[in-house]
């Protein structure tokens, strides 16, 4: 009966540590501050863990992160450790156990290849309305995607605020700073124009210019080579 008591109590005692043991490390984390091209598939793959592992510590719905936040990263390793170290539930040898099911990768268009703050979003997106209001919406697209191929080419500024509020000469290079309608409201076609140029899918070759060829009146504009025209512009580079 003293045998029998002590084994029921070290068994005890085993499970209960492992418990312990689960728990402790299955919070284990890497704190990661987000710098500029960063998004959830590169760090997935940067720490090997899945999106929807840092999403689930994070507390996030969705896939956008932005430049300076913190994210608790999971440590693949102390979940592995943390999966070893639970009580053991290993079902009759008759019974086959289920095969798990493979992680499913998210689409590609839902994962931003490179990530802007809040702000710079809705600067962007009030410019695509001012300068794309009444075009497509592959059109806003494009003027998104000419903003974002700026901030990547030396011959620009390097952040999306810099090369909107860009001075060439005496004027900004973009009217619509110039005659203020920037300071209107974006649509949500040119807010989802935005996350759409963010995935860089197609970045028109690179171009770097866009305008209207029936008021253009710069004629070294029309010098530029010409990727594509879409609706009423002309994008180039």
């Amino acid at each position: 009966m003293k045998h029998s008591y002590m084994k029921s109590m070290v068994v005890a005692c085993l499970a209960t540590l492992s418990f312990i043991g689960f728990n402790a490390t299955a919070t284990a984390a890497t704190n990661y501050k987000v710098v500029k091209g960063d998004s959830l598939w590169k760090l997935g793959k940067r720490y090997s863990v899945t999106i929807d592992d840092i999403k689930k510590l994070n507390n996030r719905q969705g896939d956008m992160i932005y430049i300076g936040e913190t994210l608790a990263i999971p440590s693949k390793t102390k979940v592995l450790a943390a999966e070893t170290t639970e009580p053991s539930t290993a079902a009759p040898a008759h019974t086959a156990k289920p095969e798990a099911k493979p992680q499913a990768k998210p689409a590609e268009q839902e994962t931003p290849a490179v990530s802007i703050s809040a702000s710079e979003k809705d600067l962007l997106a009030r410019l695509v309305e001012a300068e794309a209001k009444g075009e497509s919406y592959e059109g806003k697209v494009g003027v998104a995607t000419v903003v974002l191929n700026r901030v990547d080419s030396p011959k620009f500024p390097d952040t999306v605020t810099g090369v909107i509020k860009q001075v060439v000469g005496k004027a900004y290079a973009f009217s619509p700073v110039q005659n203020g309608s920037i300071n209107k409201p974006a649509s949500e076609d040119s807010k989802k124009a935005v996350e759409q140029a963010l995935t860089r899918k197609d970045r028109l070759d690179n171009s770097i210019y866009f305008y209207n060829p029936k008021t253009a009146t710069d004629n070294w504009i029309r010098s530029r080579a010409v990727i594509k025209t879409i609706d009423h512009h002309v994008f180039a580079k």
